[in-house]
């Protein structure tokens, strides 16, 4: 492609579409890919129907219905205690869409932005693209922690901003108060803007809330706020996902929102609506189902012979190759483990650039029907034993 532009011709397969193209292929338990195997909470999908055939099918508002633009403001205020209005909420895509519209509203040519490793890969890319330059700080397993001196020294008189993914996925932790604070004081000091990809937000463990960090002083002005309700209802394949941001630097957003996807589903929008609004005790009883799996493939991999480390949130258990006393590298570990023992897995490393990244950390996605664990588990035990 000689006229394509270098930031793509040079892309190679991201690992997800890599892993998941080869549990396809070789018909492999894809436990790579985060999605859960289930069509989600039959009330909304039955919202949706009733939408779809009820309501309108044309444009919806660029920037959201506002059932849903509501909804999501009500939703913050009571779970997490934020001051919204619907002028605060633009509708996206997806949470994709969303970063991608907060990347280009914000960064241009020079700019430097500072990325935690690991990250979502789309992040640097979004970043070349605009013209800005990805500054990577790592983070070390098995705490994957902030360090305040590390990202100091990461910033320079060009950086306008760090991308922040809170809870993290892959390594499934949470930033503490402390982190979110230290966070906090350097974007205010050094006058940083903030895109805080919050996705995981209600897929935490063990009864931690979540705190965004446009909660803290000086934030609201700064801070673009990312959800995603395939992560909150198990829907990803519906791509509803907003940005929460000041009335201000709201109305940048949807400028550029406007010419990417202009809108989004509005029967989808209507139906997340109405599950944002309905009573506690459905979210509830989704992440008791998540949390049951999270147990379930823990202690499998655990008899396994698989030293598992910490997660507090998100759909993945990550394995320290490592203290398992397994010699192989992350990459060629999970390549060896779906051709020999049919399991897909995503190495740690594959979500790091430049120097840093850890070798040895592995992840799996748990929300998976139990059969689908269980045989997972005793595939990995069988490759285990043969890798002595």
């Amino acid at each position: 492609m000689p006229h394509g532009h270098p930031v793509y011709t040079a892309m190679r397969t991201t690992i997800f579409e890599y892993m998941s193209g080869l549990s396809r292929e070789l018909g492999a338990i894809n436990l790579g890919q985060g999605f859960p195997d289930g069509n989600g909470p039959p009330e909304l999908r039955e919202a949706a129907a009733r939408a779809l055939m009820d309501r309108s099918n044309q444009y919806p508002p660029s920037a959201g219905v506002p059932e849903l633009r509501d909804a999501v403001a009500a939703f913050y205020r009571k779970r997490q205690g934020l001051d919204l209005t619907r002028d605060e909420v633009i509708v996206t895509s997806g949470a994709t869409e969303g970063i991608a519209v907060a990347v280009m509203a914000l960064v241009q040519p020079g700019d430097e932005v500072i990325l935690f490793a690991p990250a979502y890969d789309a992040y640097a890319p979004m970043v070349r693209r605009c013209g800005g330059v990805p500054v990577f700080v790592p983070l070390a397993p098995p705490g994957w922690s902030y360090d305040a001196a590390a990202i100091r020294a990461a910033i320079t008189p060009r950086t306008r901003g760090m991308m922040l993914s809170d809870p993290l996925n892959p390594a499934g932790t949470v930033a503490s108060e402390a982190d979110l604070a230290m966070l906090a004081h350097l974007c205010t000091a050094h006058d940083l803007w903030a895109i805080c990809d919050e996705v995981w937000e209600m897929v935490r463990f063990d009864g931690h809330p979540h705190r965004s960090l446009r909660s803290l002083p000086g934030m609201a002005e700064r801070t673009v706020k990312i959800g995603s309700a395939g992560k909150i209802f198990g829907l990803t394949g519906w791509k509803i996902g907003w940005l929460v941001a000041a009335p201000e630097l709201a109305r940048l957003l949807a400028r550029a929102h406007q010419f990417l996807t202009f809108t989004t589903p509005p029967a989808l929008q209507w139906a997340v609506a109405e599950g944002l609004a309905m009573p506690a005790a459905l979210l509830d009883g989704i992440l008791a189902e998540w949390t049951a799996s999270r147990s379930r493939l823990a202690a499998g991999l655990t008899r396994a012979g698989f030293a598992v480390l910490p997660n507090a949130a998100t759909w993945f258990l990550c394995v320290d190759l490592a203290a398992s006393g397994i010699a192989l590298d992350d990459a060629s570990f999970s390549e060896r483990l779906i051709r020999e023992a049919g399991v897909a897995s995503i190495p740690a490393s594959a979500l790091f650039e430049g120097t840093g990244a850890p070798a040895h950390i592995v992840r799996f996605c748990f929300t998976k029907p139990d059969a689908m664990l269980d045989e997972a588990c005793q595939r990995l035990a069988m490759f285990r034993s043969r890798l002595g």
